[in-house]
Parts: structure tokens; C-alpha cells; sequence
């Protein structure tokens, strides 16, 4: 069939000949011992490194891709949950976003909401336009005057500080708050005395979002025909953390990163992929990929992550 399909003016048997040459090397397997042979982890990676031809998108990919995600909100959480969306359904691969870290991320304006007697939530809008709350509990009664008053203090001393500034520095500068109402004095020493406790509690901050597109879609992959490769790639998903950590990890340095099979440090990833690129959101920066068998369409998938990256990076700026 090889023969045949591909012209390579060679006879069946030079080519059962190569193929065992290959598996020799460690390029090809067999999985059983009635199947055919199949690549094994370092024949991708020989593809990928040293074979592959990196295809530009056709207009109707660009198309759809533009379509999906300038439509619906602009807010960064929004525009990763539809590229995970539109890139699982165009690969056919699981898409996985990760959201910015927030830590170099520079405070806008805050707000300071009356919740209850003993509870206000301030509001943070950073850079990039993403947003955090935080609940700070107060000993009683606070008047809405003294609250305004700190809201001003506080976006005087803080505004533009990173987040990382203000876990460190934010009992420093509010020393001397000039507070005028007694009320305000009061509640400058509570972020005065408990800032750190406070900003470290609100682990929204260290652990960037991760967003997934639908499971079903690699669900129904041959690979997961299989009640053992289904639970494992489920159990993966149900994790949302340890998928964030792992993208953390894959992307040390801009541009494309393909990790394959046993190249994972994790072993319940060792028959999967995971494609990714680093998109900007000014000076913040995520990831943005999929995850599929080892046995993917690699042009198309990285064709399709490096477009999404920047046109992620180009609708944030």
C-alpha cells in the first residue's frame, strides 16, 4: 500500500526491510504482536524536530478563529475560554488555556464595597483588565465616609504597584495614612496589621485560571476507547491545578513547545501531546494549547496554536 500511494518507485519487500531497519533504531513498534508497526515517542520527536513543514492557515481557519474570538466579552478570562473552545473543535485535540499570572500585573483602581456590618470586599481592576476581590472582615460598623476616605488612601499609595508590590510593601505605605475620621483610622490598621495574611489568602492570585475546551471531543479518539486511557485522561481534567502547573512548566521560553509521551514528567501523560504557545497581555503573559494522542496532524495543530497565541496577544494589547 505504501508502495503503491506514495510512488516511491521501491518494491513491497525494500520497504518491510526499512521498516525493520526502523524499529531496530527505536523508531517504530509493535504495540501487539498481531499489529502493525506505529512511531514511537522519539520517531515523533524526529518528525517534529527535523521533518515537519509548517503550514500557514487557510483563510476559512483564520476566518473562524477571528470570528470566535473577537465575539462575546473582552475581559481575558472570556477571550481564553473561547480559544479553548475553538481550537479543541478545529484540532479535534483537547484546547487548554492558562490565564496570566497576575503577580507583575499593575493595580488600576480599587473599590472598597460594604457587603455586610462586619465584611467589605475590595476590588481590584488590574492591567490587562483583569479583575480580583477580596473579602476583609472588620470588627463592626464601619461608616460609609471613613470607607471612602480609605479607597482614596489606598489607590493614592497603591496605584500602580504590582500585586507582587503590594504583598510585600502595603503595611509600608500606609504608615502614615493622614486619615481624617476616626473610622478610617481604624481600618487602615486592620490592612495595616493583617496585610500580608490577606493578600497571600487570596490564592486567585498564584494559581492563574486554566480553561478547558470539551473533553468529549478527545474523549472520542481511538486512543480512549479504553476504560484505562478514559479514567486517566478524566482524572487529568478533573485536576485542573496540576494542568496549570504543567503548563507553567511547558512554556520556559516564547514561541512553539511540543512535549511528547514520555518526555512528560508525569506519567499519566506519557501517551499524550501537549502543544502550546505563550501569548502577551501587555507585560503579562499565559499559555495557550491542546492536548491529543501522540498520534496527531502536528502541522495542523501547531499551525493552529501559533495563530491563536497571537491573535490572543493582538486582541489583549
Amino acid at each position: 500500500m505504501i508502495s503503491r500511494r506514495y510512488m516511491l518507485d521501491l518494491s513491497p519487500a525494500t520497504i518491510r526491510n526499512t521498516m525493520s531497519d526502523l524499529e531496530d533504531k527505536g523508531f517504530l513498534f509493535h504495540p501487539h504482536t498481531s499489529a502493525g508497526r506505529v512511531p514511537t515517542d522519539m520517531a515523533y520527536r524526529t518528525y517534529v524536530d527535523g521533518l515537519m513543514h509548517y503550514a500557514p492557515l487557510d483563510v476559512e481557519a483564520r476566518g473562524a478563529l477571528l470570528e470566535q474570538l473577537s465575539g462575546g466579552g473582552t475581559a481575558i478570562e472570556a477571550i481564553l475560554r473561547r480559544a479553548a473552545q475553538v481550537l479543541g473543535v478545529l484540532t479535534q485535540e483537547l484546547g487548554i488555556a492558562l490565564g496570566p499570572r497576575l503577580d507583575e500585573a499593575r493595580l488600576e483602581r480599587l473599590e472598597l464595597i460594604k457587603v455586610s456590618a462586619e465584611r467589605l470586599l475590595l476590588v481590584l481592576r488590574l492591567t490587562g483588565g483583569a479583575a480580583r476581590s477580596i473579602f476583609v472582615e472588620v470588627p463592626g460598623e464601619i461608616a460609609e465616609k471613613a470607607i471612602a476616605e480609605v479607597t482614596e488612601v489606598l489607590n493614592e499609595r497603591l496605584a500602580g504597584c504590582t500585586w507582587r508590590e503590594m504583598r510585600s510593601t502595603l503595611s509600608e505605605r500606609l504608615r502614615d495614612p493622614r486619615a481624617g475620621s476616626e473610622g478610617a483610622g481604624e481600618l487602615i490598621n486592620i490592612f495595616v496589621q493583617e496585610a500580608e495574611q490577606m493578600l497571600d489568602a487570596n490564592h486567585a492570585f498564584a494559581d492563574p485560571p486554566v480553561l478547558l475546551g470539551q473533553t468529549s471531543v478527545l474523549a472520542e479518539q481511538p486512543e480512549f476507547a479504553t476504560g484505562d486511557n478514559l479514567r486517566r485522561l478524566l482524572a487529568l481534567t478533573d485536576r485542573p491545578e496540576a494542568l496549570g502547573a504543567l503548563l507553567q512548566r511547558q512554556n520556559t521560553a516564547p514561541g512553539i513547545s511540543i512535549t511528547i509521551g514520555a518526555e512528560h514528567a508525569d506519567p499519566r501523560l506519557s501517551g499524550l501531546t501537549v502543544v502550546t504557545a505563550e501569548y502577551h497581555a501587555g507585560a503579562l503573559a499565559g499559555v495557550i494549547g491542546v492536548i491529543g494522542p501522540t498520534r496527531m496532524p502536528y502541522e495542523k495543530v501547531v499551525s493552529l496554536v501559533t495563530h491563536t497565541s497571537r491573535l490572543i496577544s493582538d486582541l489583549l494589547e
